[in-house]
């Protein structure tokens, strides 16, 4: 269903009927651009830490706008052994709504605006009539200014009707402005003394003008009229004076007030939705959904915090359960038999065996997808098909109960290990940015930082690193890239070649965390005794690598990317010209670092390891959880 501005007043009992009747919800976003300046390799270097990501992300992205908003709900019918979807298509856009809402500023990436204008994306519902919407600050500023102006007109500091008998003080009106207010005043004086005459419209003027109109007529004349600002064709504002009796001022300050709750209520706009989304505390599930996480609590919430922790304290608290099916689908036991994680090919391959595809049905009024017509890059069937793979992976871990299970419910103890994690695009050894708790800090101790001259190029850094075999190079800025080797005893040996070095310098990714982390400190003068003992505690200091809490599934992330894999570059493949990838990057649709070619000796063995059996109605609901934790455990490392 296509949400507009012209249908949403009328539509949205219909969104919150929907939410408040799900079992799970799914959603996607259309953005107006990806980056404002670093390439999408820059802003996703594979090596990036979650509070780099998260910085990067929110210092180049958040400038862009969230202009179509996919919504699914999925309820399972029992009885009929399917689900009943109810699709809807936001189109948003912030319009200002009076003089007083915010002007928004954003901006457009050409290559995004004409990557959606070739899928069919149409604008003009954008632009045109795209629903507005406030977050919390802007909509309680507004709350704050429509007081001020009903106290200003009333008197006194108060949002209820004033009694005529209330105190009241002359106004304080400026030099300048009193020959203007002198002559509304005998113009209201003239027309009170007209019998025939019921209503009065003053020439337009300034509001500053007109506040102290309010203020002027409500001391000279607290009872019979009736003070209210109109607004011409021409967006020219202007006051009407009415001659009324103190029930009908009553009454028509009430409607007033209801008026403008009225316009408060279309200024929040699709805020509402995301409020209702919010408030319902259901599961909510995207595909690859940082940035559409990021948005959304940006746009609809409050601006997002420096602080990557305090953006996790955010985020639970306005959606307190979130499922990213892309972690999902490159997460055991689903890696082994995924080869794309991207979303179009994920749908795909969730119908061939071993997987079944749920049965669905569009609820009566709402209209239905056809998968076969792939409407990628339409929000509203993204968040379609993100929940149709939700379904059918969810499913596919019931296979592993015995009796196996299948239908899992969204609240199922099964995809809890998969709460709260947000996929990180392109990182090597960090899947996930983790909402609910510290984030995973792997051994990096065959990474090397290297700084270099603007001019040089990956074949520079091939060059430089021949003789240390597979290396990977992962572009940070024009001067600076992170290369990590096969093997982490030759580290020492390749920071050893750089001390003479003139044009170039290595470091290891330890030294290089050390030193960013100094330049966060305040500056402080330090005597030469401090500076000793900085250096006597970094030479104590080491680095403590991460280790993996189920050995079961997870081998070191390194080792399974470095064996000359999709994402390796290495020499060879440089001279050979076998594939034309650079600064990282993989084959697959969405550049994913999990479609890795090689397998590790402990997930072969694995994949030959019998799947376990889990009594699921004769355990307790603790061992129940306990067991479906280490059978689907979320990975440590990659």
């Amino acid at each position: 269903m296509e949400v507009t501005r012209s249908n949403f007043k009328h539509n949205l009992p219909k969104v919150c009927e929907a939410i408040k009747e799900a079992d799970f919800l799914a959603i996607d976003g259309e953005f107006s651009g990806i980056s404002d300046g670093p390439s999408v390799s820059t802003l996703t270097n594979g090596f990036d830490t979650p509070e780099e990501r998260y910085q990067k992300l929110k210092k180049h992205s958040m400038d862009f706008l969230l202009f179509q908003f996919g919504l699914c709900t999925f309820k399972y019918d029992n009885t009929e052994t399917k689900y009943i979807i109810k699709s809807f298509n936001f189109y948003i856009f912030p319009k200002p709504f009076n003089r007083s809402s915010p002007d928004v500023k954003f901006v457009c990436q050409s290559s995004s605006i004409d990557f959606l204008a070739n899928q069919g994306f149409d604008f003009n519902k954008v632009f045109r009539n795209g629903i507005p919407y406030l977050n919390q600050d802007e909509e309680r500023q507004l709350r704050e200014q429509y007081e001020e102006r009903r106290s200003q007109a009333n008197g006194i500091s108060t949002v209820s009707y004033i009694s005529p008998n209330s105190a009241r003080t002359p106004v304080n009106v400026p030099e300048e402005q009193k020959a203007f207010i002198e002559k509304v005043v005998e113009k209201v004086e003239d027309f009170l003394q007209d019998k025939e005459k019921t209503v009065l419209e003053l020439e337009p003027c300034t509001g500053y003008q007109r506040k102290l109109i309010f203020q002027t007529l409500n001391w000279k004349h607290p009872r019979g009229i009736h003070v209210e600002t109109m607004e011409s064709e021409k967006k020219e504002r202007y006051i009407v004076v009415s001659k009324v009796d103190e029930e009908e001022r009553r009454q028509r300050e009430q409607q007033k007030q209801a008026r403008e709750q009225e316009e408060l209520d279309a200024a929040v706009g699709f805020s509402r939705v995301i409020h209702a989304i919010s408030n319902s505390a259901k599961l909510v599930v995207g595909h690859n959904m940082l940035l559409d996480v990021m948005h959304t609590i940006h746009q609809f919430f409050c601006q997002l915090p420096d602080d990557i922790n305090e953006f996790k304290e955010v985020t639970t608290c306005v959606l307190p359960r979130l499922l990213d099916t892309k972690l999902m689908a490159s997460t055991q036991p689903f890696k082994e038999i995924i080869n794309n994680t991207s979303l179009a090919e994920l749908e795909k391959r969730l119908k061939e065996t071993p997987f079944k595809p749920p049965k669905v049905e569009s609820a009566e009024g709402f209209p239905s997808y056809d998968t076969a017509s792939e409407q990628l890059h339409e929000a509203g069937y993204d968040a379609y098909i993100t929940g149709l793979c939700f379904i059918s992976m969810a499913n596919f871990l019931g296979s592993f109960l015995n009796p196996p299970k299948p239908n899992v419910s969204a609240r199922s103890k099964l995809i809890e290990p998969f709460y709260n994690k947000l996929f990180l695009m392109r990182v090597m050894d960090i899947p996930y940015l983790n909402l609910q708790g510290p984030d995973l800090q792997p051994k990096r101790d065959h990474v090397l930082h290297v700084t270099f001259p603007r001019e040089w190029k990956t074949s520079d850094l091939y060059q430089l690193f021949s003789a240390f075999g597979n290396i990977q190079v992962s572009w940070i800025d024009d001067t600076s890239a992170f290369v990590s080797l096969s093997q982490p005893e030759q580290v020492q040996i390749a920071v050893n070649t750089s001390k003479y070095a003139e044009s170039y310098r290595i470091q290891t990714y330890a030294e290089y965390m050390e030193k960013k982390h100094e330049l966060k400190q305040p500056k402080r003068k330090w005597s030469e005794n401090s500076w000793k003992e900085i250096e006597r505690k970094r030479l104590k200091t080491n680095y403590v690598p991460f280790m993996p809490q189920s050995l079961d599934y997870f081998t070191n992330s390194f080792i399974a990317h470095s064996a000359a894999g999709k994402m390796s570059m290495s020499p060879i493949q440089e001279e050979t010209g076998s594939d034309d990838l650079e600064e990282g990057e993989v084959q697959s649709g969405e550049q994913d670092p999990t479609d890795s070619s090689e397998e590790s000796a402990s997930d072969t063995k694995e994949k030959e390891r019998p799947s376990p059996k889990i009594q699921e109605e004769a355990v307790p609901a603790e061992n129940t959880l306990r067991s479906s934790s280490v059978l689907f455990e979320v990975p440590d490392t990659w």
